[in-house]
């Protein structure tokens, strides 16, 4: 029984898997190389706590108790140095990762699993760089990630059954539903998500339709909470472009080919709700949906 967490990356996505874990009982060692963000992932951790308690959906007792579940640390070595599950949350950058990998490989301990949330990085490659392919396994969460049900498990061509069997299990202690995807580019959910987005900013750099009318036919018409270019800000415009290049590099069809408005976008550092502006503006403090002046 997987008791001993750690997750590697104090990000979005990696506060949100060690809120989950932790919260689950699990004891979970938070790795990051800046201890600045390994405060704000704290903080961060403990908003959201609070906004459950408000809820009533945790007890103020749980809450503490989650919190006492979650140390810290900035040395990989150390920080997986007991672990029986380690999960990678770092930038989605492919040569950040197998770095990431080489180095818990040597580190941790050799029963352990080593899993990524990556959401389109082969996991077949990533575990080629380790000593141990048949316990590394894709565990792809959906953000933001105490709230969003879906785990993505993904098999590398040389995962162990009995590993997989065990990522699907722990996912459904977490309170999550596990969907199994074999490894080819984006897996599942972003094969199918980004070519939607893409196309939709296509669409907008064609001229088919405003921006407003892109993401309210997307959401009246077909029941999407969130409409494909306001989802793409969300995402990250960067994110969006990593992915589609992975994509088209990966099956060599021309129709993942990142959209030319997306490719300027990216360049120009308007990279969505991070930068504070994509196809729409964010101002801290409001949610109120403004179109960027770039689309009006």
């Amino acid at each position: 029984m997987i008791k001993n967490v750690s997750v590697i990356g104090a990000g979005t996505m990696g506060n949100g898997i060690a809120h989950v874990f932790a919260q689950t009982g699990h004891r979970v060692v938070l790795i990051d190389v800046s201890a600045a963000q390994l405060e704000k992932a704290l903080r961060t951790i403990e908003k959201n706590l609070d906004r459950q308690l408000a809820k009533e959906a945790i007890t103020a007792q749980e809450k503490a108790a989650t919190l006492q579940n979650i140390t810290t640390e900035t040395r990989l070595e150390e920080g997986v140095a007991e672990a029986q599950l380690v999960v990678e949350a770092a930038t989605e950058q492919e040569t950040l990762k197998l770095e990431i990998f080489r180095m818990t490989d040597a580190a941790a301990p050799a029963d352990c699993i080593l899993a990524t949330n990556t959401s389109s990085i082969s996991i077949t490659k990533i575990a080629s760089v380790t000593s141990r392919p048949g316990q590394v396994i894709g565990m792809h969460f959906m953000n933001p990630v105490p709230v969003m049900k879906l785990v993505e498990v993904i098999n590398g061509y040389a995962t162990h059954t009995a590993v997989s069997d065990t990522i699907i299990a722990l996912s459904k202690k977490l309170g999550k539903m596990p969907a199994l995807a074999n490894d080819y580019p984006g897996f599942v959910a972003n094969r199918i998500l980004m070519p939607m987005i893409n196309e939709a900013i296509y669409s907008l750099y064609e001229g088919v339709a405003r921006v407003e009318a892109i993401d309210t036919i997307m959401k009246l018409g077909m029941a999407h909470p969130m409409g494909p270019l306001q989802l793409a800000d969300f995402i990250g415009l960067d994110v969006c472009l990593s992915i589609l290049n992975v994509l088209h590099n990966g099956f060599g069809n021309p129709k993942y080919a990142p959209c030319p408005l997306l490719v300027n976008m990216v360049n120009s550092g308007k990279l969505g709700v991070k930068s504070g502006e994509g196809f729409y503006t964010y101002t801290p403090g409001t949610k109120e949906l403004v179109v960027s002046e770039k689309f009006r």
